[in-house]
């Protein structure tokens, strides 16, 4: 079955760096587009980063961009989102999804979709 096993939160200051990692098993590597999501307390979830796996080619959520980084290593199956510059407003749990759609369905419509899987999350803490 599908699965997404994400590591790597941890509780960081302002201006400080985290590297997320989402493995993937369970399905062909390049027949899924691989997201990150999070979701700060009282919050909706929001997309983050999008990846293509065939061509690499990223996508960002406004906020993130240069500051974020979505990467892929398809000999490990694994998608990784190392993140800078970090500010208290980017606390959430990050979750890695992924789904059929192809090309990367939009954040939005990714969070509609019935065929997406989702990893359990993990914490990420930016203290002031």
């Amino acid at each position: 079955q599908v699965q997404l096993v994400e590591s790597g939160g941890d509780s960081v200051q302002t201006g400080g760096s985290l590297g997320l990692s989402c493995i993937t098993s369970g399905y062909t590597y390049n027949d899924k587009c691989v997201h990150w999501f999070r979701q700060a307390p009282g919050k909706e979830r929001e997309g983050v980063a999008a990846i293509l796996p065939g061509s690499g080619l990223t996508f960002y959520e406004d906020s993130v961009k240069g500051r974020f980084t979505i990467s892929q290593d398809k000999s490990k199956n694994t998608v990784y989102l190392q993140m800078n510059d970090l500010k208290p407003e980017d606390t959430a749990i990050y979750y890695c999804a992924a789904d059929s759609g192809l090309p990367c369905l939009s954040f939005a419509r990714f969070l509609t979709s019935t065929s997406a899987y989702w990893g359990q999350g993990t914490q990420v803490t930016v203290s002031s």
